[in-house]
């Protein structure tokens, strides 16, 4: 029987995370045991290995045949345990084990090129300066409803092909799977399922329209033209990948604005240094990546034993990876690791390649220039504009042990100088 870490730090419980990131934990694990035994609710998995250093993160992400994301899925929901249930999960993308995942990831890759998301700026830009607009008279928002979400759906969804009118709609739908953790949300995991099934039905909507007035350069275009193994997706297959790629897109960038946001309002020296100097704005959205990432953790399944960080690991035992914990380390980022400072790419010129916020090996998130562009064209058009911002209430946090996201922020800014 494996021995218990003595320091429990109860990182699968949603409310761990909730009033922000247990970064002292995280600390204490990297110090400690960096590779520690924990105590998991069966609703969770059960037992578990958690990763809070970099080498050990990188090594079990970059061996898949050692540490499966098929067998347990990496992330596991919304659905259920029952085996069913998993063999469909399985089909996801974020699910897969080599060959699958390489095959499948080849049939997206180019819609989600540097060049591909660099053709899109002025088409962001202009929006950016839209969602400001509505907002900037009031000197006051709801930042995340009103801001934060609404770049990264209208990306997406543009990418979709998908009209205005059912933009909404497929928001709350994210909204209900992201949220299965969260006791306020009230949702089960028939909600999450049923979620999903009203999801696969916008897909195969949109999908008809694309057929019957072909667009070329879309997402939906290269999935409806992707090929594996000489076969085109099939109808389950096609919906899978929307769902995942399209709940993925929306739900990264609106954290990671909503986090920036508050780390700026939070740090005014920070946020001035942007006023005054708005070419760091892209080192700036490397440091929010780096120092709160919109996911906490990823799970694998170990195949075999193996060591790592002079623990043995068996064959079947549970193996999370923490990015807040490894985005923290000292080793890496230095003495100040802790601190948030926008100009620390100036001091690292490859921060982007160091922090594990987008993963690693073979899972290495294929829409991170993506986010990267919306991020950037974002908090270009939100600096300037919003002056002064404060907080006017507590930002109002999703309860998961997988997002740390936020539900409300409301804020209020002066539109001028002072």
């Amino acid at each position: 029987m494996t021995d218990k870490c003595p320091f429990q730090a109860d990182l699968m419980n949603p409310m761990t995370h909730n009033r922000g990131l247990p970064f002292d934990a995280f600390a204490r694990l990297r110090s400690e045991q960096p590779v520690s035994y924990q105590n998991g609710a069966p609703g969770t998995g059960g037992d578990y290995w958690a990763i809070t250093r970099r080498e050990e993160l990188d090594f079990v992400s970059k061996n898949p045949t050692q540490f499966s994301s098929s067998i347990n899925l990496a992330h596991p929901q919304p659905g259920g345990s029952d085996p069913e249930s998993m063999e469909i999960m399985r089909q996801l993308i974020i699910n897969m084990d080599p060959p699958d995942h390489i095959k499948y990831r080849r049939v997206v890759s180019n819609a989600f090129t540097s060049k591909a998301v660099d053709a899109l700026e002025p088409l962001m830009r202009d929006y950016a300066k839209n969602i400001i607009d509505k907002v900037i008279p009031r000197g006051e928002c709801e930042f995340v409803s009103e801001v934060a979400a609404e770049m990264p759906l209208f990306v997406i969804c543009s990418l979709m092909e998908m009209p205005a009118e059912k933009r909404q709609k497929f928001s709350s739908l994210v909204d209900v799977m992201i949220g299965m953790d969260d006791p306020e949300m009230d949702v089960s995991a028939e909600d999450g399922q049923l979620a999903a099934a009203q999801i696969f039905e916008i897909a195969m909507e949109l999908a008809a329209n694309h057929k019957a007035d072909p667009k070329g350069g879309t997402v939906i275009d290269a999935l409806l033209n992707g090929v594996v193994e000489g076969e085109s997706l099939n109808e389950f297959e096609f919906c899978s990948f929307f769902l995942i790629l399209i709940a993925g897109a929306v739900e990264t960038t609106r954290t990671a604005t909503s986090q920036g946001m508050r780390l700026l309002i939070e740090n005014p020296d920070q946020h001035q240094l942007l006023i005054d100097s708005p070419g760091l704005i892209p080192d700036a959205v490397e440091e929010i990546l780096r120092f709160y990432p919109p996911f906490i953790q990823m799970q694998r399944t170990a195949t075999a034993d193996v060591t790592l960080g002079e623990k043995k690991i068996r064959k079947g035992d549970l193996v999370r990876l923490f990015y807040p914990s490894v985005n923290h380390d000292p080793e890496q980022f230095g003495g100040d690791a802790d601190v948030f400072d926008i100009t620390r790419g100036q001091r690292m010129k490859d921060l982007k390649n160091q922090h594990r916020t987008f993963g690693v090996g073979q899972h290495f998130c294929i829409g991170s220039h993506l986010a990267r562009k919306e991020l950037s064209v974002m908090f270009e058009e939100i600096v300037p504009r919003m002056r002064n911002p404060r907080l006017k209430s507590a930002p109002h946090n999703l309860v998961s042990n997988f997002i740390p996201g936020i539900k409300e922020m409301h804020i209020s800014f002066d539109t001028e100088a002072k």
